[in-house]
C-alpha cells in the first residue's frame, strides 16, 4: 500500500541551535555578563529599577528561601498577583529549585482560585493584602502557606522575607529538560480549565524561535525597552514579553494594569521601543485619538499584536499612531507553548506583511493543515485545522491523560483554529473547531458556564456561545431553558453568575428558549445557536 505523503510546513528562516538542556533560569541568564547592570526590571509604578545582576540574585534568594520553607522538586507555587517586580522573582525562585508555578488571575473569584489551586496542588501561594481573603480559609485547612508583597499580615509571610534569603544556600537541583517549570491553566480545544504542563526544555524552545539565532533578536534586541502592560499570568506576557525580554538583555517595563493616560506617559517617559500588545489595546488607542495626540510615541520602533485577531481598520490606527514602528501579529495557544506563528517584519531581512496574516511557523518546528473529518493532509490555500510539532509545545494536561491523547497525536498538537498557508508560507485563520469564547484575549469555557448555570434550581438547560463585540472580541451570550413553573428573569440569571465568576466570564446577553439544540449523542450544536444570534433576537 502506499503511503500517504504529508504537506509538512516549516519556517521561512533556517533551524537554529536551541540550548534547550539547560534549566529556564540558566538560559535567560546565559549571557548576563553582557549587560549585568543594564536595568532589567523598571516599576512603572514608582520609577524604581533593577539591574539584572539585581534579579538573578533576588531570584536566587527567592529559591533558597523557598526551599527553607519546604518547596521542594516538582512542588507547586501559585502565583496570584498582578504585574510586579516580585511575580518575576517568585516564578524565577521556583525554577532555581525544580519547583513549578502556576499563574492566577488575581481578579478570579474565591471558588476560581481555590478549584485551580487545589487542582494544581500548591503549596504555597504568593499574592497581595487585597486577594488574602480570597485564600484564607483554604490556605489554613489545607496547610497552605501564604506570602503576601504589600502587607504585614498574621498568617502571612511577607515578600521581602523570601527576597533576602541567602543565595549561597540555593541548593544544587538537577533540573532535566522535561519537568515542568510552569503551569498555566487553559481550556484547550473544549471543557473545562485544565494545567498545561510546560517544561523547561519547552520553553527555551519557544523563547530561542522567537530571539536566538543567526538572524539575531527578531524582535527583541538587548537595547529595547519592553512595555509589559499585558498580565504576567498569561502565557503571551509570560513568554513573549518577560522571558524573550529576560534572554535578550532589554529592560522590561511593567505597568500594573492598563490605563491610556499612564500607559502614554511611561512610553514617552521610557522612550519604549517594543509594543507587545492585544486588540482591545489598540482599539482604546483609536477611540483616544486627541489623548494619544499629545504624547511623542516615535520611540516605539515594533508593535506586535497577539492574543486575538487584529482587523484592518485596527492596523491602520497602528501605522497611524506609531509612526517609526513595524506591526506585526502573532499566533499562539498556551498548549503551543505558546507561539506558532510570528510575523517576520522585524527581521535582518524584513518580509513583507500581509493585512489579516499572522506570520509564518516559528524556526525549529513543522505545521500541518489537516481536514477536521478526515485526518488528511491538506495543501497550500486550503482550510483544516492548525496542528504544530516541535520540542516547544506542552508535555501534557495534569492529571488528564485522556485529553493529553485528544490533544497530541502522534507528536502533533491540535489547535482547533481552522485556517490555511497561502503561496508565501504565511498563516491565515479563518474560524475555529475549538468552542472557547476570547474575551479580550483571555479564554472562557462555555463548558465552565454552562456547568455553573445547571446549578441553579430554576434552569432546567442551558448553552453558552460566543458573540461577537467591538469592544472585547466577544461576550458570553447564554441560552437558558426554563424549569417548569419557574420566573426566573435574565437580571436573575445574570447575577447569579457575576457572583461567582471573574468579570469576564460574565453573561453579557441571555435568552430564554424552548430547547438546547443537540446532536443524537447529546452534543450541543453551537452552530444552530450562533445562526440565530446572527439572524438577530431568536424566536
Amino acid at each position: 500500500m502506499e503511503a500517504k505523503t504529508e504537506t509538512i510546513f516549516r519556517s521561512k528562516l533556517p533551524d537554529i541551535y536551541i540550548p534547550n538542556h539547560l534549566p529556564l533560569h540558566t538560559y535567560c541568564f546565559e549571557h548576563i555578563n553582557n549587560f549585568s547592570h543594564r536595568p532589567c526590571l523598571i516599576d512603572g509604578a514608582t520609577g524604581d529599577e533593577y539591574t539584572y545582576a539585581d534579579v538573578e540574585l533576588t531570584s536566587r534568594k527567592v529559591g533558597s528561601s523557598l526551599h527553607k520553607l519546604g518547596i521542594r522538586k516538582g512542588d507547586v507555587i501559585m502565583i496570584l498577583l498582578p504585574n510586579s517586580k516580585e511575580f518575576v522573582f517568585a516564578f524565577l525562585g521556583a525554577s532555581y529549585i525544580g519547583a513549578v508555578s502556576t499563574m492566577a488571575n488575581p481578579f478570579f473569584t474565591p471558588a476560581e482560585i481555590i478549584k485551580q489551586a487545589r487542582a494544581s496542588d500548591a503549596k504555597i501561594i504568593v499574592t497581595q493584602s487585597a486577594h488574602v481573603p480570597k485564600v484564607r480559609d483554604f490556605a489554613s485547612e489545607n496547610s497552605v502557606k501564604l506570602v503576601c508583597i504589600d502587607a504585614d499580615l498574621d498568617e502571612c509571610l511577607h515578600f521581602s522575607e523570601l527576597a533576602s534569603g541567602d543565595a549561597n544556600e540555593l541548593p544544587e537541583v538537577e533540573v532535566a529538560p522535561d519537568d515542568v517549570v510552569a503551569l498555566p491553566y487553559s481550556s484547550g480545544t473544549t471543557g473545562l480549565p485544565k494545567g498545561v504542563m510546560l517544561t523547561h526544555k519547552g520553553l527555551v524552545t519557544s523563547v530561542a524561535q522567537q530571539v536566538d539565532g543567526e538572524n539575531p533578536n527578531l524582535w527583541i534586541h538587548s537595547e529595547d525597552v519592553l512595555m509589559c502592560v499585558l498580565p504576567l499570568f498569561h502565557i503571551y506576557s509570560l513568554n513573549s514579553i518577560l522571558l524573550c525580554g529576560l534572554r535578550a538583555g532589554s529592560a522590561i517595563l511593567i505597568m500594573q494594569k492598563f490605563d491610556i493616560v499612564p500607559f502614554l506617559e511611561l512610553i514617552q517617559k521610557y522612550k519604549v521601543t517594543i509594543g507587545p500588545f492585544v486588540p482591545p489595546i489598540v482599539l482604546t488607542i483609536a477611540k483616544n485619538e486627541e489623548v494619544v495626540d499629545k504624547y511623542n510615541l516615535s520611540s516605539i520602533r515594533t508593535v506586535m499584536s497577539g492574543a486575538a485577531p487584529l482587523g484592518k481598520e485596527l492596523e491602520d490606527t497602528v501605522r497611524a499612531k506609531f509612526p517609526n514602528a513595524k506591526l506585526g501579529q502573532g499566533y499562539g495557544m498556551t498548549e503551543a507553548g505558546p507561539v506558532l506563528a510570528m510575523c517576520l517584519a522585524f527581521a535582518k531581512e524584513p518580509f513583507e506583511i500581509k493585512s489579516g496574516a499572522c506570520g509564518t511557523v516559528v524556526r525549529n518546528a513543522e505545521m500541518k493543515i489537516v481536514d477536521p473529518d478526515t485526518g488528511a493532509s491538506l495543501p497550500r490555500n486550503q482550510r483544516g485545522e492548525i496542528c504544530i510539532r516541535g520540542d516547544q509545545i506542552m508535555k501534557g494536561y495534569l492529571n488528564d491523560p485522556e485529553a493529553t491523547k485528544r490533544t497530541i497525536v502522534d507528536g502533533w498538537l491540535h489547535t482547533g483554529d481552522i485556517g490555511y498557508i497561502d503561496d508565501d508560507d504565511e498563516l491565515f485563520i479563518v474560524d475555529r473547531l475549538k468552542e472557547l469564547i476570547k474575551y479580550k484575549g483571555f479564554q472562557v469555557a462555555p463548558a465552565e458556564l454552562e456547568a455553573l448555570l445547571l446549578t441553579h434550581p430554576d434552569i432546567s438547560d442551558a448553552a453558552v456561545v460566543p458573540m461577537a463585540d467591538e469592544n472585547a472580541g466577544e461576550v458570553p451570550v447564554a441560552f437558558v431553558v426554563k424549569a417548569n413553573g419557574s420566573t426566573i428573569t435574565e437580571a436573575d440569571v445574570k447575577q447569579f453568575v457575576s457572583k461567582q465568576v471573574v468579570f469576564y466570564k460574565r453573561i453579557n446577553r441571555m435568552f430564554f428558549i424552548e430547547a438546547i439544540p443537540k446532536s443524537p449523542s447529546g452534543k450541543i450544536l453551537r452552530k444552530d445557536l450562533r445562526a440565530k444570534l446572527a439572524a438577530g433576537i431568536p424566536n
